[in-house]
């Protein structure tokens, strides 16, 4: 017998060796590539299991089961999204129009003019547009105007720094109650709610006395908001105001020459593939205070955008920089029992030494971030008489599902 016949066994299992390590390296570079399709939800998220991705489904369905039965408000939809895929989704059908059906009837603070967009009792408009998917964000627009400040100041279309004054964008001669404590308002105030403007939106929005309810109901917002007098120094106290959040759609025209929606869906929207409407005011300025509509599956987009610190699909759509300062805590902004911190237009709940990232906006608008854990939560809801949705019993209730996995506390 030759030895080249001897050999072939050899031979054989080298090849074979050979072929195997070429299958797994496919194999290998194919998981690859589908994790990159996972991790950007562009064209939508993928979907998995809470199991899949180290939840304890239990716990959801725990949760869950209390959403449906009122426990925690009216409830609209619960979503959960980690590793990049959305894991578990539910919706509360509620019918708005018996549920609110007397006081749409009456005249009020949040139905001042009868019909149309700031009417929260008609359901052309409320809670969802016009029979679409997309829900009424309410204040959440508020930290999607700082997403879009962060988008200009990166790209160097907004020029102006965070400590020029607020009356700078204005005629002073124009504006009331104007003192050196108003002069003295910078950018940075409004983007952390520490204006020190007199503002009253600690009552419920249906009371008469709320600043928020008696802007909405005049014409000219911009000016009824500069126009309030002063009550504190500046940056000195957490007062929240939904109108120094107007203000900025108003800066922001006069900065860049850009309507900040247009802008919003050219440099954040598109790219990142959100489908949104924004409401406009009486005057035609964007709301930037309230008037956003997203689907919760888009709204979670924004969280992703800042747990991968403002990377999208490789590109830097907003700055790292400009993430991280937003998500300082730079002022105390606690309610009853619930220890906030407050930064550029985000709640931060501590959770041991960290935060949760929040979003929140009335009648139980709520994106959670839980950014070591790689997991996002959104609600939606519309709760709008009471509006006393939870976010730390949310969160407690969050925690117990998290367990250990792979994917956790990376990008």
């Amino acid at each position: 017998m030759s030895s080249s016949v001897r050999l072939l066994p050899f031979r054989v299992l080298r090849l074979i060796f050979c072929i195997s390590l070429l299958l797994t390296a496919l194999a290998f570079a194919q998981n690859t590539a589908t994790r990159a399709s996972v991790l950007w939800p562009t064209k939508g998220w993928m979907k998995g299991t809470p199991a899949s991705v180290g939840l304890d489904e239990k716990v959801l369905l725990s949760l869950d089961k209390d959403l449906a039965s009122g426990k925690y408000m009216l409830i609209d939809s619960f979503h959960v999204f980690r590793c990049g895929e959305e894991v578990f989704a539910r919706a509360y059908p509620h019918d708005y129009g018996q549920i609110y059906g007397q006081a749409a009837r009456r005249k009020g603070p949040l139905n001042a003019r009868l019909t149309g967009p700031y009417n929260y009792f008609d359901p052309y408009w409320h809670p969802f547009y016009h029979g679409t998917d997309m829900h009424s964000m309410q204040s959440v627009s508020k930290t999607v105007t700082s997403v879009i400040y962060g988008i200009a100041i990166t790209r160097g279309d907004f020029k102006a720094g965070l400590d020029t004054p607020v009356l700078k964008f204005f005629d002073e001669a124009k504006v009331k109650n104007v003192d050196e404590r108003k002069r003295r308002m910078t950018l940075k105030n409004v983007l952390t709610m520490t204006t020190g403007l007199e503002w009253n939106e600690e009552v419920p929005y249906d009371d008469p006395r709320s600043d928020s309810s008696l802007m909405e109901a005049t014409d000219d917002w911009v000016q009824y908001v500069i126009d309030k007098p002063m009550a504190a120094e500046p940056g000195k106290v957490f007062n929240y105001s939904s109108g120094a959040t107007e203000l900025l759609a108003y800066i922001f025209q006069k900065e860049t020459g850009q309507d900040i929606d247009d802008y919003g869906d050219k440099y954040l929207f598109t790219p990142l593939g959100i489908k949104h409407h924004w409401k406009r005011t009486y005057l035609g300025l964007v709301d930037t205070e309230g008037g956003l509509y997203l689907s919760a599956e888009d709204l979670a987009k924004i969280g992703y955008l800042y747990l991968h610190e403002g990377m999208w699909e490789g590109k830097q759509v907003v700055s790292k920089e400009w993430v991280k300062e937003s998500l300082t805590p730079y002022i105390d902004a606690s309610e009853g029992n619930e220890a906030f911190k407050y930064g550029f237009k985000w709640w931060l709940y501590p959770v041991g030494e960290k935060f949760v990232w929040m979003a929140r906006g009335f009648g139980g608008q709520r994106l959670m971030i839980f950014p070591d854990q790689n997991l996002i939560a959104v609600f939606t809801g519309w709760e709008i008489i009471k509006d006393d949705a939870p976010a730390g019993e949310l969160v407690k209730r969050l925690l117990p599902a998290l367990k250990p996995t792979e994917c956790a506390g990376s990008n």
